[in-house]
């Protein structure tokens, strides 16, 4: 769950003219990542590290030992109110009303038409209280959309994405890791907090949200804290680390860590005209609940029967097709039967690999396509998403 894919071209360190400082962002942690010598890129108005060493090394780290992100660009949507379970139940496509305390749940934020406003984990941090965390580039979006929902429940809708720092350790060490980091006061036992749990926790005195959640396919936390705080708790995390291999890792190896995942990314897998169905998302959309939530009807009808699907691709060779690339039935065909919206060469699995959007009749396991790479008909084969999956 991200907004974009990072520009892996970008390595400027500070902002580039005067006009770009007005505009720009920047994470509480950037001096750290400054000083850890990192590269890099715009990421929805905010500069955030793309990679501190190289992509491959950071990749292969998270799937070994352990990475520590920076996510503080995400969007952190507080919803509080004697109706707040019911308000997420007519703004969302799941049903967040019966969810556990502590419990977090993947959803999706549907325009009327059904299509993807944005897709977002929302978090019960009390009885009447939630924590809807956006991606960044669809920041207003979601908080607009939210906002006009609210209009006829009893709840506020507060954005709280500027306080809030979100640190996230990623990899086999990293229950190890967060269970020695200095300060840290954890309310519970986490190394047996199920997936998509949370607890409470502090870290110095400051009130921290620790849950086992992320988006790169590994076991791993995701710490949400007050911005003033995450310096701090970022250094005792590096120094917590270092017996276990933890190393900074950039938003370049988070994208092919998601994509082996089979993750869908935000403006290349699912967009507003984007039906849930053709994502492989259809079981998120609760149509089962009783609450009328915007979408519905959309939703209920669904997509058209010769709709393009999500598929993956695998690929010989080195050769990777990426976002964009156009995919022909043959060698000798015209007319383009669909498009990759993510792709690269798999770091763990050493072989191409791709998402992309084919109509239903190319869209059966084990069907050969052919991936236009730069110019040549590259063959492909459709497979069943992830790629990678953890042993448990």
């Amino acid at each position: 769950m991200t907004s974009a894919s990072p520009d892996p071209t970008s390595s400027s360190n500070e902002p580039s003219s005067n006009a770009a400082a007005a505009t720009e962002r920047f994470s509480p942690l950037h001096a750290a990542h400054v000083a850890a010598g990192a590269s890099f890129t715009d990421f929805a108005g905010w500069q955030m590290p793309v990679r501190y060493s190289s992509d491959l090394a950071e990749h292969h780290a998270v799937r070994k030992t352990a990475g520590l992100f920076d996510l503080s660009h995400m969007a952190e949507i507080r919803v509080s109110g004697p109706q707040a379970g019911e308000f997420l139940d007519h703004a969302l496509a799941g049903q967040l009303s019966v969810i556990d305390l502590m419990q977090a749940k993947y959803s999706l934020l549907l325009n009327s038409r059904g299509g993807i406003i944005d897709d977002l984990v929302v978090y019960r941090t009390g009885e009447t209280d939630f924590l809807v965390v956006a991606n960044a580039g669809n920041h207003d979006q979601a908080l607009d959309a939210l906002t006009a929902r609210a209009a006829r429940f009893d709840v506020a809708v507060t954005d709280e994405s500027d306080d809030t720092a979100l640190i996230a350790v990623q990899g086999p060490n990293a229950l190890a890791i967060v269970q020695s980091t200095a300060g840290l006061t954890i309310d519970g036992d986490l190394t047996g907090l199920r997936y998509y749990r949370a607890l409470a926790a502090t870290f110095a005195g400051t009130p921290v949200l620790i849950a086992r959640t992320g988006y790169t396919g590994e076991d791993g936390f995701e710490i949400y804290l007050p911005g003033v705080a995450a310096l701090a708790l970022w250094d005792a995390i590096v120094v917590a680390g270092v017996p276990h291999d933890l190393v900074p890792a950039g938003l370049a190896s988070r994208d092919t860590l998601r994509l082996e995942a089979g993750m869908p990314l935000y403006g290349h897998e699912l967009t507003t005209s984007t039906y849930p169905a053709q994502a492989g998302l259809g079981r998120v959309v609760n149509l089962a609940k009783p609450t009328d939530f915007v979408g519905r009807t959309a939703s209920e009808e669904g997509p058209s029967g010769d709709a393009p699907v999500l598929v993956g691709l695998v690929s010989a060779g080195k050769r990777a097709g990426r976002a964009g690339y156009r995919i022909f039935r043959s060698t000798d065909a015209t007319e383009a039967e669909g498009v990759i919206t993510s792709g690269a060469l798999s770091p763990t699995l050493g072989y191409p690999i791709a998402m992309a959007y084919l109509p239903p009749t190319l869209a059966r396991l084990d069907t050969e396509v052919f991936i236009d790479v730069r110019g040549t008909r590259a063959p492909a084969t459709v497979i069943a998403l992830p790629f990678y999956k953890r042993r448990k």
